[in-house]
């Protein structure tokens, strides 16, 4: 796991840029979530994502840990490529409207790894990185549709409807302005990078 990684990495001299998740965070409190805030984790996969954290910071001084959240690209599985699937296939769907957080597209995030790496800077820590701004999983796939084509009915649900493996907070949308002043980049906004993505996977 992160422990391995950061032993090797200390063995080879390398920094190490690890990519960790808000499902390390409550969710319980609206407000943007800074590095420092206190996090308390609701599910066993949050857990581990710290508990790796904790390992890499004790282990490795030279470590950029980046936590995201909501991530998504024409690649693998993902909330998108599943809202398309679904979406042709299906009259209506229900979404949930009450956990509020920011998707990240996959390139975006690739991009800002590699925009460290390239930054030579040497301010290691926790920072956190998301596209810009603040929507619920059911904005979300409206959007989705909305930008795609798709004709299909979205009704909103809450949480208590639609339980999953791993519990997810309520509100995790993170505070980015650590990672901006450092490196000195603009953040995309969620529904520019939306659109990038569904026009791969349309086209």
């Amino acid at each position: 796991g992160a422990l391995n990684i950061a032993l090797l990495s200390k063995e080879f001299n390398a920094v190490l840029v690890h990519v960790s998740t808000d499902f390390v965070f409550e969710g319980d409190i609206v407000d943007l979530l800074k590095e420092d805030d206190l996090a308390e984790p609701i599910s066993i996969y949050g857990l581990t994502k710290l508990e790796g954290e904790h390992d890499i910071i004790a282990n490795l001084p030279e470590h950029y840990i980046v936590r995201t959240s909501w991530l998504y690209s024409e690649f693998a599985n993902n909330f998108v490529k599943s809202m398309l699937k679904y979406g042709a296939e299906r009259d209506s769907l229900s979404i949930i409207c009450d956990q509020i957080g920011t998707p990240t597209y996959g390139v975006d995030l690739a991009g800002a790894i590699l925009d460290i790496i390239e930054s030579g800077k040497t301010e290691y820590g926790i920072y956190h990185y998301s596209n810009e701004g603040a929507i619920s999983w059911y904005d979300f796939a409206k959007a989705i549709f909305d930008i795609s084509g798709t004709q299909v009915i979205v009704r909103p649900i809450p949480t208590s409807e639609y339980p999953t493996k791993a519990t997810r907070p309520k509100f995790s949308v993170m505070d980015k302005s650590k990672f901006k002043e450092t490196f000195e980049i603009e953040v995309p906004y969620w529904r520019d990078s939306l659109i990038k993505c569904i026009d791969k996977l349309t086209t």
